[in-house]
C-alpha cells in the first residue's frame, strides 16, 4: 500500500500553533513583572494598606495603632517618674518638671484609654523593658546625680516620642488618632521645655543619642479592631 499523502492544511495548522504559543509566552513575560510589582510589599502604598483596618472614625493604620500604644507606654513610666522627681529632686526646677509630667500623663492616659476603647484596641499595662531600665536607673540615683539622670533620660524619651507624634499627626486618616496626636503634641512639647528649664540637659549627648537612633525595642501592634456597629456605645463603660 502506498502511504497516505499528508493533509494539505496540516502544515498551516502547525505553523499557526507555533505562532500562537510564541505570542502567549510573550504576553505572559510582559504581565508577570506587572503582577509581581503590584504584589510587592515594599511599595509605600502597599505598606500603608497592609495593616490598615476600617473603623467608624476613619481608616486606622498600623502606625496609628503603634502610636496609641506608645502614648499608653509613656504614661506607664513617666507618670511614676514624675511622682518620684517631686520627692527626690534637689531643685525646685526638677520638682516642677516632675509635677508637669504627672499632670500631663494623667491627662493623656485618660485620653488614650478612651480612644483605645472606642477603637477596640488592647493596651499594655506595664512599661516595656527599656522603660523599666530607665526607672531602675532613677531609683538608684541620688542627689544631683538624680537631677541630671532624670532630666536627660526624660528629655531623650520625649524627643523620640515627639518625632512619632509629628509623623502620625501628618499622615493619620483617623479622627480619634488625630485628636490624640494634637493632645500628645501639646503635652510632649510642654515636658520638653520644662525638662530643659532644669539646666541639666546635656544637648551634646542628646544629639548623639538621637543620631544613633538607639530607640527602645518596637512594641507589638495591638490586634486590629473588629467591626463596631455603634460608635457611641464603643467607648462606654471604660
Amino acid at each position: 500500500m502506498r502511504p497516505r499523502p499528508p493533509l494539505k492544511g496540516r502544515g498551516i495548522f502547525t505553523g499557526t500553533g507555533v505562532i500562537i504559543a510564541g505570542l502567549t509566552a510573550t504576553l505572559v513575560a510582559l504581565l508577570v513583572p506587572l503582577w509581581s510589582y503590584a504584589d510587592r510589599s515594599g511599595t509605600g502604598l502597599s505598606v500603608l494598606k497592609a495593616g490598615t483596618v476600617t473603623t467608624p472614625y476613619g481608616p486606622l493604620s498600623a502606625l496609628d495603632r503603634d502610636f496609641v500604644t506608645k502614648v499608653r507606654l509613656a504614661g506607664l513610666w513617666e507618670l511614676p517618674a514624675g511622682q518620684q522627681a517631686q520627692l527626690k529632686g534637689t531643685t525646685q526646677a526638677v520638682r516642677t518638671a516632675g509635677q508637669h509630667l504627672v499632670q500631663g500623663h494623667t491627662f493623656l492616659d485618660a485620653r488614650v484609654r478612651d480612644v483605645a476603647a472606642k477603637l477596640g484596641l488592647a493596651l499594655p499595662n506595664e512599661p516595656n523593658d527599656q522603660q523599666k531600665q530607665w526607672l531602675a536607673t532613677l531609683d538608684r540615683a541620688e542627689g544631683v546625680d538624680y537631677d541630671r539622670q532624670f532630666a536627660n533620660i526624660l528629655r531623650l524619651a520625649h524627643g523620640r516620642v515627639f518625632s512619632v507624634v509629628a509623623e502620625v499627626r501628618a499622615s493619620t486618616q483617623n479622627s480619634l488618632v488625630r485628636a490624640l496626636a494634637d493632645d500628645a503634641n501639646t503635652t510632649v512639647l510642654d515636658h520638653i521645655r520644662i525638662l530643659e528649664a532644669t539646666g541639666y540637659v546635656d544637648f551634646g549627648a542628646l544629639a548623639q543619642d538621637m543620631a544613633a537612633g538607639s530607640t527602645p525595642p518596637a512594641t507589638d501592634f495591638p490586634a486590629p479592631p473588629g467591626p463596631t456597629a455603634d460608635p457611641g456605645r464603643a467607648g462606654r463603660g471604660s
